[in-house]
């Protein structure tokens, strides 16, 4: 990992119990049209600052470049991935994919991991590949660390609806929004600390 990647620091609330909210109680769906809608659910994990800081360690980050425009260009965030979850070193994460694919019924067996150092990393406008092919699919994003705002507006351009995930939040898309809508983790002039995003997937959505 990045040394420029600060590991974070637990305090007395990161010695909670990991423990996932099996009835996803604190649910809230937001239809952001009659095809596409996206679901808030606050505090789904507990121990959630101990799960970023054991990734942070252990996880295979990496700087990826890319081109825009003329040139190669690092991107603002370091990445990861275990394309077959159960090969990953994390027990835990297999715990939460598991309650993810009893919930939604979809065999989440793949994830990608993204970690924004601070308020100076982000990501633009995108959809989710490959789950934008298929024409709907339900896309879960664990947010780990400092809250971040996360947006989400038309392919077309337009406004934008917006969430604030704190730790232990989920974010999940579902419906046409892979392939209707577009989000991003824009930077920010307000100070933040790390924060990772975990977006599940399936080859059934592949």
């Amino acid at each position: 990992m990045s040394s420029t990647a600060e590991t974070v620091q637990l305090d007395l609330f990161d010695a909670e119990e990991f423990a996932v909210d099996q009835a996803f109680s604190t649910a809230q769906r937001v239809w952001l049209d009659g095809t596409s809608w996206v679901e808030h659910v606050p505090g789904w994990l507990s121990g959630s600052h101990a799960l970023l800081a054991e990734l942070q360690e252990s996880a295979p980050w990496q700087q990826r470049e890319r081109w825009m425009y003329t040139r190669m260009v690092a991107e603002p965030r370091l990445t990861a991935e275990y394309q077959v979850l159960a090969d990953a070193p994390q027990p835990r994460l297999r715990t939460i994919a598991a309650a993810l694919s009893d919930h939604y019924d979809v065999p989440y067996d793949g994830v990608w991991m993204n970690l924004y150092r601070d308020h100076q990393d982000g990501t633009g406008w995108h959809a989710d590949r490959p789950a934008n092919r298929p024409p709907t699919a339900i896309v879960p994003v664990l947010s780990l660390g400092a809250a971040r705002r996360f947006l989400i507006r038309p392919e077309s351009g337009g406004p934008s609806t917006v969430f604030t995930p704190a730790s232990g939040d989920l974010i999940v898309m579902g419906g046409r929004c892979q392939r209707d809508w577009r989000h991003c983790v824009p930077k920010q002039k307000t100070p933040a600390g790390p924060r990772s995003s975990l977006n599940f997937n399936s080859r059934r959505q592949a």
